[in-house]
C-alpha cells in the first residue's frame, strides 16, 4: 500500500479565496506576470538543471551506499539531512548566480512597466500584464542588470509563507497527532492488504477504508487549524486594506508580506 501523504498545511487556495472577498470589485491594473518555464527554458537556466540532475545522480547513488550501513531510525535520519544539505549547498552555488539574474531582470520591467507585484503566471485566470517577453529578452542580453535603487511601491496584493505557518504550536500539535495516527493506520491496514493475498477486490475495499480514515481524521485534527489560519488572515488582509493573499512561492517581485502578522496571531 502506498504511504498516505499528510500536508503539514493545506491553505493555498483556500487563503487567497478567504482573504479576498472585495478583489472583484476592484481593478487593479498594476498586477504583473511571469510564465517561468520561458524563463527555465534559456541555456543559462537548462544549464544549470543538467548540472544539478547530474549533481543529483552521484548524490543518490552515495546515500545508497550510506543508508545500508545505518541501523537505527536517527541515523537515517541524520543520513537524510546530511545529504539534503549537500543538494541545498550546490544549489544554491550553481542555481544562485542565475536566480539573482532573474530577480533583477524582473524587477528591472516591473519597475518600468510601474508594477507593484509580480506573480506566476500558473495562478492567473483572468487580467494582470505579460511580463515575460520583457523579462526573456533582458536575461538574453549580455549586459549587467543593475538592482532597483527604491522599494517596491506598495501593493494590495499580500502573500504568507505557508512554511513558516508550519512552526506555530497549533500547526505543530496537529501534525504530529496527524502523523502518529497515519503511522499507526498505516501499520493496521497494511496487515489487513498483506492478509487479501492477490484477491484485487478485497484489496480496493482496504485502500478505500484507509482513504476514508486518513480522510475523516484530516477533517478532525487539520480543518479546524486550517479552518483557524484562513480566519486569521483574512482578519489581517482586510486591516491592512489588501485585497489577496497568495502564497509566497507566487510571489516573483513586490508584495505585502504579512508572515509575522500571521504567526503572531497563531501564536496567541
Amino acid at each position: 500500500m502506498k504511504k498516505h501523504l499528510i500536508p503539514l498545511l493545506v491553505v493555498g487556495v483556500a487563503l487567497l479565496t478567504a482573504a479576498a472577498p472585495a478583489a472583484t470589485g476592484r481593478d487593479l491594473t498594476d498586477i504583473g506576470y511571469i510564465d517561468q518555464s520561458a524563463i527555465a527554458a534559456l541555456p543559462a537556466y537548462t544549464n544549470v538543471s543538467r548540472q544539478l540532475a547530474a549533481y543529483k545522480a552521484q548524490l543518490d547513488r552515495q546515500y545508497a551506499a550510506a543508508i545500508r550501513n545505518a541501523h537505527t531510525n536517527q541515523q537515517r535520519q541524520q543520513i537524510g539531512a546530511q545529504f539534503g544539505q549537500r543538494f541545498n549547498d550546490e544549489q544554491r552555488t550553481l542555481a544562485g548566480p542565475s536566480f539573482m539574474r532573474a530577480q533583477l531582470a524582473i524587477a528591472s520591467v516591473a519597475s518600468t512597466r510601474g508594477l507593484s507585484v509580480v506573480v506566476d503566471k500558473r495562478i492567473i485566470i483572468y487580467g494582470g500584464q505579460d511580463i515575460t517577453r520583457d523579462v526573456v529578452r533582458l536575461l538574453q542580453g549580455s549586459q549587467s542588470i543593475l538592482p532597483l535603487g527604491t522599494a517596491p511601491p506598495p501593493s494590495e496584493v499580500g502573500f504568507v509563507d505557508q512554511s513558516a505557518l508550519a512552526n506555530s504550536p497549533q500547526v505543530k500539535a496537529a501534525s504530529a497527532q496527524m502523523a502518529a495516527y497515519a503511522e499507526r493506520e498505516r501499520q493496521f491496514y497494511g496487515q489487513q492488504f498483506t492478509r487479501a493475498g492477490s484477491d484485487a477486490a478485497k484489496q480496493q475495499q482496504i485502500a478505500a477504508a484507509y482513504n476514508k480514515a486518513m480522510s475523516d481524521e484530516q477533517n478532525q485534527v487539520l480543518k479546524p487549524v486550517v479552518d483557524h489560519a484562513q480566519a486569521v488572515t483574512a482578519q489581517i488582509a482586510q486591516r491592512k486594506g489588501l485585497l489577496l493573499i497568495i502564497d509566497h512561492a507566487d510571489i516573483l517581485f513586490g508584495g505585502t508580506d504579512i508572515t509575522t502578522d500571521v504567526q503572531n496571531a497563531l501564536n496567541k
